[in-house]
């Protein structure tokens, strides 16, 4: 069996996935882990085999790995695929960079998932991913704060997308909510 091609967000109840500058601090110095039990993330990460991720979160991750070493730690041990048109400095040898085509790109991210899931992370990507009717499932953690501004869920022009809810589950302070892709059109490959 194949694995999904899986957008995961976390979004505040306002419908931001980060706020202004791209922050993805919730409030208080609070990340993900600190509404999310445990547990649940952990269970995402174990069917997760490899992660697609833009270059703008990228680099926001980055810097808060930079400025929190501890903070965020996703227990997730597989390839990661960054989509960009420029180089990390320095290279990282445990990324993989992709540039051009998304369908390619998440073709070659799927393959190398080795049957688990691929693990969509980033607006733009995630959107582009939507537009092409790549993805199979939207994971949405709903955390309980209004940002008031920020990147919105999806950004504008995006085109209608029908889901279909497969799951709205509580866990610690979040909502989990997953929905199936209604219409989609073929993958790549």
């Amino acid at each position: 069996m194949s694995g999904k091609v899986v957008v995961n967000r976390c979004m505040s109840l306002d419908g931001f996935i980060a706020g202004p500058g791209h922050s993805m601090d919730w409030g208080n110095g609070r990340a993900l882990a600190d509404f999310v039990a445990p547990d649940d993330v952990a269970q995402v990460a174990a069917a997760t085999g490899a992660v697609l991720v833009g270059r703008r979160t990228w680099e926001v991750g980055a810097r808060m790995k930079a400025e929190e070493p501890d903070s965020g730690d996703y227990p997730f041990s597989g390839p990661v695929f960054l989509l960009t048109r420029r180089p990390l400095v320095p290279p990282d040898p445990n990324v993989t960079i992709l540039a051009g085509d998304i369908g390619e790109a998440v073709a070659t991210a799927l393959d190398a998932a080795g049957g688990k899931n691929l693990e969509v992370l980033g607006a733009d990507v995630a959107g582009q991913c939507v537009q092409r009717g790549l993805v199979d499932e939207i994971l949405v953690y709903v955390l309980p704060v209004l940002l008031g501004d920020g990147v919105r869920f999806s950004a504008p022009g995006l085109a209608r997308t029908d889901l279909e809810p497969i799951s709205s589950t509580r866990s610690g302070d979040s909502t989990i909510l997953r929905f199936r892709v209604r219409e989609q059109s073929r993958r790549p490959g």
